[in-house]
């Protein structure tokens, strides 16, 4: 008899901890699937509470509760419809385990439980959950199937072992967050097996924001061939539905038209809007509000919100001092403008005048330094929290990777925020995604089918003008030497004297490796912001702030 399975792949973004909802949307991808003709419905990785949920599966209650709701759903499946794939924290024996749990005729039909717990770079799983033993397959409508869970085909011993042990095809769940290239990372550690395993493979795995990871989606399946047969939209939520038959030429399947991928500064941008928005959202904020100085971080900043908000959510301020360019209140105007975003200006010279005069007395005798710079930084951060704390929008703040690196960012003052868009995102790349903006709508935008970043924004020299004629370089090297320097030291862990071999003046990485330990008090005091890149700052890179370690050169 010919074996045939129609498999609904549902791509979903859940909402931490929110048990209720996040069986709302299986409920929906359920349903959606059984008019597709699905015989089985796939849903992400931890997708009944959410993931990661790092600590929060240590608390017994919510563990409980993801297990009384898979009950739940695993009775629903009794109404003759799709089976279920579900993720959910599962305790055995007195052991916690991420689990997949397959829902089938009114109850839970099988268990499998990871293997490979991941603990490296975002990950560290092995904190809270206990290793499976290598699962074996379960029995589906006359299949075998093999239900490996993320990591679990990141390696090899899992897909082989099921593969020896005579399962017929793969269905993966997982909650695989974004860095650039993720895709192109995905398919070559997952071939790295397959040419020899030769079973078809269906990728699932969560899209949306958390905190600071952004998942892509981006599930896919691949036939025994390993040839890409259905691919699913990146960046957002969807349920596409594969039908599988199996012939004397091996499993044959039929499924929606392929999506493209995005790569790039597109799927870069993309991450940004993604990770902004959930995280303005699943946290109830009403929008955002932002210092809006004319400067290109400020800008791009509020050029992404507006993407990811629509512009009646993002409020910009500019807050002009006694050392603001007329050129600059009149690129933070054209940028408002160009978004379509409320704008208002309020000066804080009368402010940074009353606090000079409170502070003269003990300053006497002291020339004027960073305090004085610092205090109108600070200053702005107290007017934009007021701002937030009236009016409900939470503050993004707007400082990039470089300038987070080497600590040219004002703790208490520009800083200040609850999400920052651009903190994995160097300098030299902020200009890039202004530019590609510029000439580009992504998919799912909510701003202008147009420029959103002033090409004089863009141009002129950056500066924080928190001093006469100030501008970044002054302390800085260009910004294109700095973001080589810090790549090497960030990305790849180099030491300095390799990367003086590349060419670099020997004084000038020294200084930026001093100035990079220097500043990870501050960093550690930062708001999230959307990971990006393969070592972001916070959850991949972790350095002690008590540190006297320089490399010797």
């Amino acid at each position: 008899m010919t074996r045939k399975i129609s498999i609904a792949s549902a791509q979903l973004n859940p909402l931490m901890g929110d048990i209720a909802g996040n069986c709302s949307l299986i409920r929906d991808a359920r349903a959606k699937g059984a008019k597709e003709g699905a015989d089985l419905v796939m849903t992400p990785e931890l997708g009944v509470l959410g993931y990661p949920p790092e600590d929060l599966v240590l608390k017994p209650s919510a563990v409980a509760a993801c297990r009384d709701a898979v009950e739940t759903l695993a009775r629903e499946t009794g109404d003759g419809g799709p089976a279920l794939l579900v993720g959910a924290p599962w305790r055995d024996e007195d052991q916690l385990y991420n689990a997949v749990l397959l829902l089938e005729g009114g109850k839970i039909t099988a268990r499998r439980y990871k293997h490979d717990l991941p603990n490296y770079d975002v990950f560290d799983e092995m904190r809270v959950f206990t290793p499976g033993p290598v699962p074996k397959p379960v029995d589906f409508r006359g299949l075998k199937i093999g239900l490996p869970i993320c990591e679990d085909i990141w390696l090899q011993d899992v897909p082989r072992a099921l593969a020896a042990a005579g399962a017929d095809m793969l269905l993966c769940i997982n909650g695989s967050p974004f860095r650039r290239n993720i895709n192109t990372y995905r398919h070559e550690a997952f071939r790295a097996w397959h040419h020899d395993v030769r079973l078809p493979l269906v990728f699932i795995n969560q899209v949306g924001g958390q905190d600071e990871l952004v998942f892509d989606g981006g599930g896919f399946s691949w036939d025994e061939t390993g040839k890409t047969v259905q691919c699913a939209p990146l960046f957002v939520s969807s349920v596409q539905t594969s039908h599988w038959q199996e012939s004397d030429a091996g499993w044959q399947c039929a499924a929606p038209p392929l999506s493209s991928p995005s790569e790039g500064l597109e799927a870069d941008w993309q991450a940004l809007c993604l990770g902004l928005g959930d995280y303005v959202n699943k946290n109830g904020f009403a929008g955002v509000v932002l210092g809006l100085s004319g400067g290109v971080d400020s800008a791009l900043s509020a050029a992404i919100a507006v993407d990811a908000l629509g512009p009646k959510r993002v409020w910009c301020v500019m807050m002009p001092s006694a050392y603001t360019s007329q050129e600059s209140l009149d690129d933070a105007v054209a940028c408002a403008e160009l978004l379509g975003v409320r704008y208002d200006s309020i000066s804080i010279k009368d402010a940074v005048t009353t606090y000079e005069e409170m502070l003269g007395p003990l300053f006497t005798g002291r020339d004027a330094d960073t305090t004085e710079e610092n205090l109108q930084s600070r200053l702005r951060a107290v007017t934009l929290m007021a701002l937030s704390n009236k009016f409900g929008h939470m503050l993004l703040t707007t400082g990039n990777k470089s300038e987070m690196a080497v600590g040219y960012a004002t703790l208490y003052g520009d800083m200040s925020g609850g999400y920052n868009a651009l903190k994995d995102i160097y300098k030299t790349e902020v200009f890039d995604l202004c530019n590609w903006r510029n000439a580009h709508v992504p998919a799912g935008a909510k701003g202008p089918n147009g420029p959103m970043v002033p090409q004089s924004v863009i141009d002129k020299p950056p500066s924080a003008e928190l001093k006469p004629d100030q501008k970044d370089q002054d302390s800085l090297p260009p910004y294109g030497e700095l973001d080589a320097i810090l790549h090497g030291l960030i990305e790849e862990e180099a030491d300095a004297a390799s990367i003086i071999a590349c060419g670099y003046d020997a004084d000038v990485v020294r200084r930026i490796e001093h100035l990079l330990y220097l500043a990870e008090h501050k960093r550690r005091q930062a708001p999230p912001g959307v990971k990006i890149s393969r070592r972001n700052f916070g959850r991949d890179r972790r350095y002690p702030i008590t540190n006297r370690f320089r490399d010797t050169i």
